[in-house]
C-alpha cells in the first residue's frame, strides 16, 4: 500500500505492507494529491539488517551509524537487547525501514501507537534542514493565534492549556508537541502526529502569539525573557540530534531567529483561573 503525507513542508510517501496499521494521528497528515520529495519503504522481516559505517551514538533505545553522508538507525525497546526496527537511508531521497515480523500485533510494541510509529522515520533529520523546529509543548489556539506552553514533563503544560480551554474557550491543538516554521516574517505552529498522554492531536497551522516557559509555584508571576534567557530555557525542549554537528548548528540558528521574532515569557504559576488572567494581561490580547 502507498500513502503520501505532509508534515510542515516535508512531503513524503510511505510504501508499506497491508498488515501494518497506521495510527489515526498520523493519518491526519495524509495529503493524497501532493507530490512527494522523499520516499520510505517499510518491510516486515524475520531478521533485520546489521548497519555498516561509523557508530555515532549508542543509547538504551537507539544506535546511530553514519556512512557516506547517509544514516542508519537501530531502534530498541528499553530493557530489550534486540532491536525491533532498522531505518536505513539508501539515497538522499529514500530510506528503507525494516520492522521485525510479528511485532505489529504485540501490545508492548504496538505500531499503531503514534510515538512508536513516528520514530521509525527520523523525521527530525529531514525537517530541520527545511527550517523547522520540533518543540516539546502544549499548543493551543486562542483568537486565531497560537500560545505554546513549554516545560519539562510533569510541570503542567497540559494543565495550563486545559485552564485556557476552560476559562477562555481556547482550542487545544496538541498536548505534547508542535512544529514551528517561518513563512516570510511570520512564525507559525504546525500540527505534529505525536501527542503523548494528552490524546489531543489536530493538524492545524496557526501564527504564534507567544511561547510561555512554565514553572510551578504558589503565586502567579510572569516576566518576559531576554534573548539569552529564552535561548537557554527553550533549547532543552527542542528535538535535536546532538550527535550531528550540522543539525545542532541549524537548530541554534533557527532558535535565534525564533526568539528575536516571538515574545518568550516565563510564567511561575498555580493551577487556577488567576494563572490564565496573569498571562492574558501580559499578552495584552485585544
Amino acid at each position: 500500500m502507498t500513502k503520501t503525507f505532509q508534515i510542515g513542508n516535508f512531503i513524503f510517501q510511505l510504501e508499506y505492507p497491508a498488515s501494518l496499521q497506521i495510527p489515526e494521528n498520523f493519518l491526519l497528515f495524509e495529503t493524497p494529491d501532493s507530490d512527494p520529495e522523499y520516499f520510505y519503504e517499510i518491510t516486515e522481516a524475520n531478521s533485520l539488517p546489521e548497519p555498516r559505517g561509523k557508530l555515532l551514538v549508542q543509547k538504551e533505545d537507539l544506535t546511530v551509524y553514519h556512512c557516506a553522508g547517509l544514516e542508519t538507525r537501530k531502534m530498541y525497546l528499553r530493557g530489550n537487547a534486540d532491536y525491533y526496527a532498522c531505518y536505513q537511508e539508501i539515497s538522499p531521497h529514500k530510506a528503507l525501514v525494516f520492522i521485525r515480523s510479528g511485532l505489529n500485533n504485540t501490545p508492548e510494541t504496538s505500531f499503531w501507537l503514534d510515538t512508536t510509529f513516528t520514530s521509525l522515520f527520523a523525521l527530525e533529520r529531514h525537517i530541520s534542514p527545511r527550517g523547522f523546529l520540533i518543540l516539546h509543548c502544549a499548543y493551543l489556539c486562542y483568537r486565531d493565534k497560537a500560545i505554546l506552553f513549554s516545560a519539562p514533563s510533569g510541570v503542567g503544560k497540559s494543565t495550563q492549556a486545559e485552564l485556557w480551554h476552560k476559562y477562555r474557550s481556547a482550542s487545544i491543538i496538541n498536548g505534547d508537541r508542535a512544529l514551528l516554521g517561518k513563512s516570510g516574517t511570520i512564525w507559525s505552529a504546525y500540527g505534529w502526529p505525536v501527542c503523548g498522554s494528552s490524546e489531543i492531536c489536530r493538524n492545524q497551522t496557526t501564527p504564534v502569539r507567544a511561547i510561555v516557559m512554565l514553572s510551578q509555584g504558589e503565586t502567579n508571576q510572569i516576566r518576559r525573557l531576554t534573548p539569552i534567557q529564552a535561548f537557554s530555557e527553550i533549547y532543552g525542549q527542542i528535538t535535536v540530534n546532538r550527535w550531528d554537528s550540522q543539525s545542532v548548528k541549524q537548530t541554534a540558528d533557527q532558535l535565534e531567529d525564533l526568539i528575536t521574532g516571538i515574545p518568550i515569557y516565563h510564567l511561575n504559576c498555580t493551577i487556577s483561573e488567576e494563572a490564565v488572567d496573569c498571562l492574558y494581561h501580559m499578552l495584552q490580547i485585544p
